[in-house]
C-alpha cells in the first residue's frame, strides 16, 4: 500500500527540500509522485539531457525511507519545442492553432511529439532503469482533458483519411455504400475528398462522425500504448501506471482501452472543483470511483486525492473539516488500494495558486495536514483488507461507440446516458450494494445481473454474450433506446427494434418519442405490480408485447395500450425492458424486485450514510461514512459530521 503526497520540487528552493520530507514522513507517507510536469528541467535545450536535479530528490528521498512514483512529463511540452516545431500544436475546431502555455496542447497524431516524446522517455527511463526507489511509472497526465481529446490539425486530418483508407482497405465505393453517402450527394471519389467532421450547414453524416469518434479515441489509446511499450522495452519489471481525470464516459476516448496495457489505474478524485456550489452528490462521487475500478476490473489509486479548496482561475467550496478524509475513506470502500493526496503544498505561482494543498502557501501546518495525518495512520492498521479485490454482483455495462453516438445525435434534449446509468447505480448504492461499471467487452459471466442502459449500438458479439448470459441464469435489464443502430450508426433496413433482441425480450417498439419537461405521463403496475403507480418521461418507447409479462403500462391517453416495462424468463434467467425513463421511487421498487429474485443482499442505512465491506471470508472490515454535515444516529451508531470509521467484522 502507497500512501503519499503529490510533490513538486521544482516548484520551490531546493533549500526546503529536507523539511519538505520531514514533514511527509509526519504524515505518515512512504511514497512521493514526481516529475510529471518537467520536461525543460529535463531538456532545456534540445538533446541535452540533465537529470541531476530529480537525481538530488531521489536520493534525499531514498535516505528517509520514502520511495517514488516517477512520471514521464510529456504533458507539457517545453517552449522551445513549441517554438521549433509549430505543427507539434493541436487546433481547435475551425482551424485555430493551440497556443504554448497550457498543457496538453500538443497533437497526438503528430508525428514530432512522438520523435520527441521517444528520446525523453527513452532517456528517463534509461538512466531510473534500475533505480529500486520508482515503484511505478506514471506515463503522461489526465489523457484527454480539458478538451485535449479532440484536434481538428492537418496531422489528424491525414491520419483520419488514412484510418478510413485501412478500414476500408482502399475501397471508396464501399465506404460511400456503407455511409449511405448518396444522401446530400456526399459521395467521395478518393478518401483525399473526406473532411473531419468540424462546424458545417446542418450536421455531418452520422457514420462519418461516430468513426471519428473511434478515431479520437485510438488516437490517444495509440500515444499511451507507445509510451507503456517504450517503457517496458527498457525496464521490463517497470509498473506502468496512468492517473485519469474524472467525466471518462463523456469523454472522447475508452479509457477502457487506454487501460488495458497499463499494470494499475490511478484516478484523480475530485468531488468538487472551482466554481461548483457545493461538491456532487455522494452517489455520483462513488459511480466515479467505481467506474475506475471497471477500467481493469481491480483495484486502483488514487493519486490525486483532495483536502483543500480547488481551482484554475476561479476558486470554490473548501470541504468541510473531515468531510475530505471522509471522501479518502470513500475510495478506499470502492476499491482504492493507495493514495495520494494533491498537493503536499499549495502553489504561490503558476495557474493553480487556487489548488490548496494539505499546507496552503503560508507552510504552517492546520486541520488539514492533521486530517491525512489521522487518516495514513488509521488506513494503514487495515492494508491487508484493503488489498482484497472488490467483488460485485451486479454490474451495469457501457458502450464507447453507444455512448459518442448520444454525443452525435442526442435525440432527447433531456437525455444525458451517464445520468441515466446514475439513476440505476443509485438504487443500489442507496441500500449499499457494490455494482461494478464495465466496459461492454468485459466478462460478464460472474454476475448475477447485468443492466446495459441505452446501449444503442447493436453489435453481434455482445448481443450473444448477454443472451448466453442471461439464459445461463443471469438477470438482463435493457432500456430504450437499445439495440437500435448497427456498428456504423445506421438504421437497420426490414429489422424489428430492439435489433436482436426482440424475440429474446419478447417485445417490439412500434413507436418512440421524445419528452421535455412538463411532459411527464403515469405509468401504471399491472401483473405482479398491480396497484403501483409512477411517472415516466425524457423519452419513451411503445411496446408491442409478443411474449413477455407485463409489469407496467402507460396510463395516459392514446398510448394506454402499449407496455412500459416488461419481463420475460429466458432459459435459467430473466429479460427486463424498460420503455421509459422512470422516477425514482418506481426505479427502486424495480431494481429492489430483481435484487430479491437475485438474493442479493442489501445493508440499508440512514440518509447519508454509506457503508460498504473490504476483505475476505478471514479478514473482513466495515467502512462507514457519514456524508451528511450534522450528527446521524443510525441504529445504533451515532456518527458526527462528516465522520468516518473502519471496523473490523469478527
Amino acid at each position: 500500500m502507497w500512501l503519499g503526497v503529490d510533490y513538486y520540487p521544482e516548484q520551490w528552493d531546493i533549500s526546503m527540500i529536507e523539511e519538505d520530507l520531514d514533514n511527509i514522513l509526519e504524515l505518515g507517507c512512504n511514497v512521493i509522485r514526481i516529475a510529471e510536469f518537467s520536461w525543460h528541467l529535463m531538456e532545456k535545450e534540445e538533446g541535452k539531457y540533465d537529470f541531476s536535479f530529480f537525481d538530488n530528490v531521489i536520493e534525499k528521498a531514498k535516505a528517509k525511507g520514502l520511495k517514488v512514483i516517477m512520471g514521464t512529463p510529456t504533458a507539457t511540452i517545453p517552449a522551445w519545442l513549441a517554438h521549433k516545431e509549430p505543427s507539434i500544436l493541436s487546433e481547435f475546431e475551425g482551424g485555430k492553432k493551440r497556443t504554448f502555455g497550457g498543457r496538453h496542447v500538443y497533437c497526438f497524431n503528430s508525428p514530432v511529439m512522438y520523435e520527441y516524446s521517444k528520446k525523453i522517455i527513452t532517456k528517463l527511463v534509461e538512466h531510473y532503469k534500475d533505480e529500486d526507489a520508482i515503484v511505478a511509472w506514471q506515463i503522461d497526465n489526465e489523457l484527454g482533458h480539458e478538451g485535449s481529446d479532440v484536434c481538428y490539425c492537418a496531422n489528424c486530418q491525414k491520419t483520419f483519411r488514412k484510418h478510413l483508407d485501412i478500414k476500408f482497405h482502399g475501397d471508396i465505393d464501399k465506404l460511400n455504400e456503407t455511409y449511405g453517402t448518396t444522401f446530400w450527394s456526399q459521395e467521395y471519389n478518393s478518401f483525399d475528398e473526406i473532411p473531419t467532421p468540424m462546424e458545417t450547414i446542418t450536421t455531418h453524416n452520422p457514420a462519418l462522425r461516430l468513426e471519428w469518434e473511434r478515431f479520437r479515441s485510438k488516437s490517444i489509446v495509440d500515444f499511451a500504448n507507445f509510451q507503456t511499450d517504450l517503457i517496458k522495452e527498457i525496464a521490463p519489471n517497470a509498473v506502468v501506471i496512468h492517473d485519469f481525470p474524472g467525466g471518462g464516459l463523456a469523454k472522447h476516448v475508452d479509457y477502457s482501452d487506454v487501460a488495458k496495457k497499463l499494470d494499475v489505474v490511478a484516478y484523480n478524485n475530485y468531488p468538487v472543483w472551482g466554481g461548483q456550489k457545493e461538491p456532487i452528490a455522494p452517489y455520483e462521487i462513488a459511480f466515479g470511483l467505481d467506474y475506475m475500478r471497471g477500467l481493469k476490473r481491480q483495484n486502483f489509486w488514487i493519486t490525486e486525492a483532495i483536502m483543500g479548496a480547488q481551482g484554475h482561475d476561479v476558486t470554490g467550496y473548501s470541504p468541510r473539516p473531515n468531510q475530505a478524509k471522509m471522501w479518502s475513506y470513500q475510495g478506499f470502500a470502492h476499491g482504492c488500494d493507495s493514495m495520494m493526496y494533491f498537493r503536499y503544498r499549495g502553489a504561490t505561482k503558476g495557474a493553480e495558486q487556487f489548488c490548496y494543498g494539505v499546507l496552503d502557501a503560508d507552510n504552517i501546518k492546520r486541520r488539514k495536514f492533521y486530517e491525512v495525518q489521522s487518516c495514513f495512520q488509521d488506513i494503514i492498521r487495515y492494508q491487508d483488507a484493503l488489498e482484497k479485490p472488490v467483488k460485485s454482483e451486479i454490474a451495469i455495462v457501457y458502450d464507447y461507440d453507444s455512448l459518442a453516438a448520444f454525443r452525435i445525435q442526442k435525440q432527447s434534449i433531456l437525455l444525458d446516458t451517464q445520468v441515466e446509468m446514475q439513476k440505476f447505480y443509485k438504487a443500489f448504492y442507496d441500500v449499499n450494494v457494490s455494482v461494478d461499471i464495465i466496459p461492454a467487452d468485459a466478462d460478464i459471466s460472474q454476475y448475477k445481473v447485468v443492466i446495459m442502459p441505452q446501449m444503442i449500438i447493436g453489435k453481434k458479439e455482445f448481443t450473444e454474450k448477454v443472451q448466453a448470459f442471461t439464459k445461463a441464469g443471469g438477470t438482463l435489464v435493457m432500456t430504450y433506446r437499445s439495440a437500435v443502430k448497427d456498428s456504423y450508426n445506421n438504421l437497420t433496413f426490414g429489422a424489428l427494434i430492439p435489433v436482436g433482441y426482440s424475440d429474446f425480450a419478447g417485445v417490439t417498439v412500434v413507436e418512440t418519442e421524445s419528452l421535455q419537461d412538463g411532459q411527464e405521463f403515469p405509468v401504471v403496475g399491472v401483473s405482479a405490480m398491480k396497484g403501483m403507480k409512477g411517472e415516466g418521461g425524457i423519452f419513451r418507447d411503445m411496446l408491442e408485447v409478443t411474449d413477455a409479462e407485463v409489469l407496467y403500462r402507460y396510463g395516459d391517453t392514446f398510448y394506454d395500450k402499449y407496455a412500459a416495462v416488461t419481463r420475460r424468463k429466458q432459459g435459467d434467467g430473466q429479460v427486463y425492458y424498460l420503455g421509459c425513463g422512470l422516477d425514482e421511487v418506481t426505479m427502486k421498487h424495480l431494481m429492489n424486485t430483481i435484487m430479491q429474485e437475485n438474493d442479493i443482499a442489501t445493508c440499508p442505512s440512514g440518509y447519508g450514510v454509506e457503508i460498504a465491506y473490504r476483505g475476505d471470508e478471514t479478514n473482513r472490515i466495515r467502512i462507514i461514512m457519514n456524508h451528511n454535515g450534522y450528527e446521524v444516529k443510525d441504529g445504533d451508531l451515532t456518527l458526527a459530521p462528516y465522520e468516518s470509521r473502519i471496523e473490523v467484522v469478527k
